[in-house]
């Protein structure tokens, strides 16, 4: 005779298993990091491109006979220029952001849009240096010895300096490769042309509690020669001189 009593539903199954409930709430692990939207410079995608239209003028011109005109006209000392001086700047997006007890770091971009070009991270504090400013120009010179016997690189390309902030030796600056946490920074400031503030903390040393400084401006780009640069900082109003200078010499 067969049993007709209800079953009572307790979720175990016909062989004893008991299957467990799903769990709606559980959040599901992502399976790679956020992507940053940070685009390359344009001197990095471009590259290959203007070698290429380099070499296409470089063999049209050769072609060309060599005209030596039967006049010259007089030229006057105080007008003479060399070759190798940039007489305008090149407008850059310079950011220099820290923990405010940490160390301050440098970084250099196209446009705000665009990934690093050069990230140094100095030995100076950035509550220091934020004194330093307040209190008026702040002239910052980072220098390198030049490599004897050896091909010269890049003076963005050099991996050590040796830092002076308004005339005061305060250590070094270091270059290196922008990090996770740098590259983090500038995609929360993509948006911000020039202005100061501070960012939430995402550091391990510094805690969840921790501000990150920031100042983010325009700078001109002032290439004297292969061995000196200049960055000057303008200011948002454009009438006043430059807050803050950096100046990169290689001797």
């Amino acid at each position: 005779m067969a049993d007709s009593r209800p079953n009572t539903g307790n979720g175990n199954s016909r062989d004893g298993s008991t299957a467990p409930p799903p769990n709606p709430s559980t959040p599901k692990a992502s399976s790679s990091p956020q992507p940053f939207s940070l685009i390359q410079p344009s001197e990095l995608q471009s590259k290959k491109q203007k070698r290429k239209v380099l070499r296409a003028f470089r063999s049209v011109f050769r072609a060309f006979p060599i005209i030596t005109p039967a006049c010259k006209f007089p030229t006057s000392p105080g007008l003479q220029t060399d070759s190798h001086i940039s007489i305008s700047g090149i407008r850059v997006t310079g950011t220099l952001f820290g923990y405010r007890k940490g160390k301050v770091s440098l970084s250099i971009q196209e446009s705000p849009k665009c990934l690093p070009s050069l990230v140094i991270e100095f030995s100076l504090q950035t509550n220091v240096l934020q004194k330093e400013l307040s209190a008026g120009m702040v002239r910052i010179a980072l220098e390198c010895e030049k490599r004897c016997g050896k091909e010269q690189v890049k003076l963005f390309d050099e991996p050590l300096w040796t830092m002076f902030c308004n005339g005061k030796k305060t250590g070094h600056g270091v270059k290196r490769e922008a990090t996770a946490e740098d590259l983090h920074v500038m995609e929360l400031l993509k948006a911000v042309s020039m202005g100061a503030g501070v960012l939430p903390g995402n550091s391990e040393t510094e805690g969840v509690d921790g501000e990150l400084a920031y100042i983010r401006a325009f700078f001109d780009r002032v290439i004297g020669s292969k061995d000196c640069e200049t960055l000057y900082m303008l200011s948002p109003d454009g009438n006043t001189g430059p807050e803050l200078c950096i100046f990169l010499v290689r001797m």
